[in-house]
């Protein structure tokens, strides 16, 4: 299978586990998917990678916030933001 990099967060998609659902049709893993499969908002993905930021790396929210936004402004699905 091809390495795709998910379009909402950049997160290589390596394996099935990374697919929402384990479908690989899908463009963005499974980090990024509701449970219905079906792709989080700008809201809820800026929500989660702080998160995770703030866990993985010890830094305050708005630290860790800012860090987030700019990731993410990086990858396909948040051009435009």
């Amino acid at each position: 299978m091809e390495t795709k990099k998910c379009i909402s967060c950049c997160m290589p998609m390596e394996t099935i586990e990374r697919y929402p659902n384990g479908d690989t049709t899908k463009t963005y893993c499974v980090y990024c998917a509701r449970p219905d499969g079906s792709m989080k908002s700008w809201d809820e993905i800026v929500i989660g990678y702080t998160a995770h930021l703030q866990e993985s790396q010890g830094i305050d929210a708005d630290e860790a916030r800012e860090q987030a936004i700019a990731a993410l402004k990086k990858c396909p699905a948040w051009q435009d933001k």
